[in-house]
């Protein structure tokens, strides 16, 4: 299919958002700026990303029935449970969103997502671990809200660690948006049938939900922890190599055949994490892991690289993030991605309702056979 959002070459290790290296992007932008270019095809003037910032900020809020929506879900519920639960009913408060046709609409519910998938996401961790809801703070940045969402406690204004925002913009920008993997053919495929954005966001968040999707960087930490320790590295790959059911995970993609260029980013805000939080005790391994892996002819030849999961779960069990929040901190992001691809796709005048073709192989005509005589 055409898109005009995203370019990946797997071969090369090239990834561009909107034509930009997401290499420059990281560098020099934020998530929001960033959000813009993903939504509307190119960089904000100053102007544009004042009005496009206080739009996002005017949204934070989240109804108080949604509130109690989300006071509903057992006291252990999944987040990401949650968390999709919660933007699907998002179509049953803000009824406008069916006019997916008129612009000015889709408009609002962008600001919308944008804006809410944050708030919505903290308090589902909120009610995760049983502390009250905070709102949001709109002198706050997209990020530093955020953090005060999720761990403020008694102090009057929660100051967030500037590192730490940072680090989380540079994080969103690099989960913004990524061709057409499982949760965004999903926002596609749903979207096709003209549903609203919140149900067809819901299908993809549930999509990323998954663990060889939203739940990858999980499985490196827990790969991480069940080595053990630096000196049980050799010993794991050699487990690896044999072939039996031992997995390397964090290595490989799908689409990228060399370094994933999101990969390298991550690496360097890793290390000014680790100066605001102490070194996450799994990183030695996870060096190590890496520069075996980097060197053997057995993972080069099979082009089995870093990829962005690999560190991504470190950082975020650094800052204080359970595991299950992971593909929650996943969804904030890829939602501009979402909603950039579902408009790109309701606006393709060739787009019909989404049938992907069957190819039947059961079994040929056959007579109905009464139950007492079946063998």
């Amino acid at each position: 299919m055409p898109e005009r959002i995203t370019y990946i070459d797997g071969d090369k290790g090239i990834l561009l958002y909107r034509g930009y290296p997401i290499e420059q992007l990281a560098e020099h932008s934020d998530f929001l700026e960033t959000a813009f270019l993903i939504l509307f095809g190119e960089l904000p003037t100053a102007s544009q990303m004042q009005s496009w910032t206080r739009e996002i900020t005017l949204h934070t809020m989240l109804h108080e029935n949604i509130k109690k929506f989300m006071e509903g879900f057992q006291y252990d519920a999944h987040p990401m449970g949650i968390f999709l639960s919660t933007v699907g009913a998002m179509s049953t408060f803000y009824p406008d969103a069916k006019q997916i046709f008129d612009k000015d609409s889709r408009l609002r519910q962008t600001h919308r997502l944008i804006a809410k998938v944050p708030s919505i996401a903290a308090y589902a961790y909120r009610h995760s671990i049983g502390r009250p809801y905070v709102y949001p703070d709109n002198d706050l940045s997209f990020t530093g809200n955020f953090l005060n969402m999720l761990f403020k406690m008694t102090e009057l204004k929660y100051q967030p660690n500037p590192v730490l925002a940072r680090a989380l913009d540079v994080l969103f920008i690099l989960h913004a948006d990524h061709e057409q993997n499982c949760s965004t053919s999903a926002m596609r495929n749903i979207g096709s049938s003209h549903v609203d954005p919140y149900s067809s966001l819901a299908g993809a968040a549930a999509a990323l939900y998954g663990p060889l999707h939203g739940g990858a960087n999980e499985a490196v930490l827990r790969m991480l922890n069940e080595i053990g320790s630096v000196a049980k590295v050799p010993e794991f790959i050699k487990k690896v190599k044999s072939g039996d059911s031992t997995r390397l995970m964090g290595f490989g993609h799908r689409v990228y055949k060399s370094y994933d260029p999101r990969a390298k980013v991550i690496k360097k805000i890793a290390d000014l994490v680790f100066t605001v939080t102490g070194k996450n005790p799994l990183l030695e391994i996870a060096l190590e892991l890496e520069r075996i892996a980097l060197q053997d002819d057995y993972f080069i030849t099979r082009k089995l690289y870093p990829n962005v999961d690999f560190y991504s779960g470190l950082i975020y069990q650094a800052m204080g993030f359970p595991v299950e929040m992971f593909p929650v901190l996943f969804a904030i992001p890829r939602t501009a991605g979402w909603t950039a691809q579902w408009e790109e796709m309701l606006l393709d005048g060739e787009q019909k309702i989404a049938r992907p073709r069957q190819i039947y192989v059961g079994p040929n005509t056959r007579d109905y056979v009464p139950r007492e005589k079946r063998s």
